[in-house]
């Protein structure tokens, strides 16, 4: 009786001791979760290109632009998490403009595209849009700037010789290409963005910055709702690791 009963205690003793193991390898790997979905949070909030208390940034060649943000990387532009940025930015720029949600994520995938191509912070090309005409495609002011980006094609007709003519400034991929090229070549020329947007917006002399201040200020508005979108998903994702964690068999 007694040498059946001590293989019976042995063998309780281990069933115990894996159990106790499993659970500390489950609050393991939960903590894991926690801290890897607070990095990511911090990275997200402090992570953006342009800081949204200076200026001045520094002026890499077209070739290192173009390799950071490489145009060819399908994976960053049709990711999950890119592809839910751009509906976030959108629906918030649908009702900000009272523009339709189908419209703007168009217009927002496209200006993506374009500071992918030529190394701009797409952010940065979507708040002039903003400034600039409201994303309304046919905007034209008494100056002669039309479409997205308010260019005056007579000053830029070379850009659009590839695309067929001047009249192609009112077609809304062009004209956010054709922008955004002209505003790398400003901050390339100038060195400060601050200068860079002033000249675009034919401003140097404004002692007080004004238009830089309008498209920054809109800049960090988008950055927030990238930045929020980007803590729910890392939340519910942190939050569907545990559950499932915590609901695994022991």
């Amino acid at each position: 009786m007694l040498a059946k009963s001590i293989p019976n205690l042995f063998q309780g003793l281990n069933l115990a001791g894996r159990a106790q193991a499993t659970r500390g390898a489950v609050s393991v790997l939960v903590l894991m979760a926690s801290l890897t979905a607070l990095l990511l949070i911090v990275q997200d909030q402090y992570g953006s290109r342009f800081p949204s208390n200076s200026y001045t940034t520094d002026v890499r060649s077209t070739d290192d632009a173009k390799s950071a943000t490489p145009e060819s990387d399908n994976s960053v532009r049709a990711g999950p998490s890119v592809n839910g940025n751009y509906r976030a930015l959108a629906e918030f720029l649908a009702k900000r403009y009272k523009v339709s949600q189908d419209v703007t994520l168009d217009l927002v995938s496209t200006a993506h595209a374009a500071g992918q191509q030529i190394g701009l912070d797409p952010l940065l090309i979507i708040a002039v849009i903003a400034v600039e005409s409201r994303f309304n495609p046919i905007a034209e002011s008494v100056a002669g700037a039309k479409g997205l980006m308010q260019i005056i094609p007579r000053y830029h007709a070379e850009k659009f010789q590839e695309f067929g003519g001047e009249k192609a400034v009112f077609n809304p991929e062009i004209n956010i290409l054709v922008g955004a090229q002209i505003l790398k070549e400003y901050l390339r020329r100038t060195g400060n963005l601050s200068m860079a947007l002033q000249m675009y917006n034919g401003a140097l002399n404004d002692d007080q910055d004004r238009y830089t201040n309008k498209v920054m200020n809109e800049k960090q508005r988008l950055q927030r709702i990238v930045s929020r979108f980007a803590g729910h998903a890392v939340r519910a994702k942190s939050a569907s690791i545990q559950k499932t964690s915590l609901s695994s068999p022991l």
